[in-house]
């Protein structure tokens, strides 16, 4: 059973249940369960919290209770000003990296946990994990799936139900199961906000 903590982030098959990895995995779930108990009005102890227990935490990162992780959010990467809405699940075995700005509906899971589809490795507890990848400033829709190995690029927006199952790139938007691009982002987007209503432009940069 030696080894097998340095297989959480080498992609190599491994058993989950390994002592080491457990103990570990403990501590950083009561952090998390630490953190979930804290009342809204708490905002800085939340802050104070997650720059303990997130693997990188930038500026201004605000994720709503209840947040799930496997590790607690120790191999979570996140930069500045992200936003996540209630229910994120991080299967963080190994690196998830989210960048600045990004924005994560309510009830998204990112998972880089994998078990192999032969049933007698399964039948032994064997997993494998691959990091996920989400760009700068993206849109993670409601309920969204993000699967193990995905990279999103910079400024793209993921459907609300959207299982990624492949790398999506940048500029775009991409929605369905499994995720496929629909579009580039573009000059229509530069006018409207949403449906018919139009981005009123003046007003915006009167409020800086």
């Amino acid at each position: 059973m030696g080894g097998m903590k340095e297989k959480l982030h080498t992609g190599e098959l491994y058993l989950p249940g390994d002592e080491e990895i457990i103990s570990e995995q403990v501590v950083c779930q009561d952090k998390l369960y630490e953190y979930n108990l804290t009342r809204p009005s708490e905002s800085e102890k939340r802050a104070e919290m997650l720059r303990d227990m997130l693997g990188d935490c930038g500026e201004g990162v605000y994720i709503e209770a209840p947040f799930y992780a496997n590790f607690g959010g120790k191999h979570c990467h996140f930069g500045k000003m992200v936003y996540v809405n209630y229910h994120l699940t991080c299967v963080d075995d190994t690196h998830i990296y989210i960048g600045d700005y990004t924005m994560i509906g309510p009830n998204v899971t990112i998972a880089t946990a994998g078990h192999p589809i032969l049933p007698e490795l399964r039948e032994q507890l064997y997993q494998y994990n691959m990091p996920v990848h989400i760009g700068r400033n993206c849109w993670i829709g409601a309920g969204a799936v993000i699967m193990p190995g995905v990279s999103i690029g910079d400024h793209s927006v993921i459907g609300a139900g959207s299982v990624v199952t492949k790398d999506i790139p940048s500029d775009v938007i991409a929605v369905g199961n499994p995720c496929r691009v629909m579009r580039e982002i573009n000059e229509h987007d530069r006018k409207y906000y949403f449906r018919e209503r139009e981005i009123p432009w003046e007003e915006l940069e009167k409020n800086g």
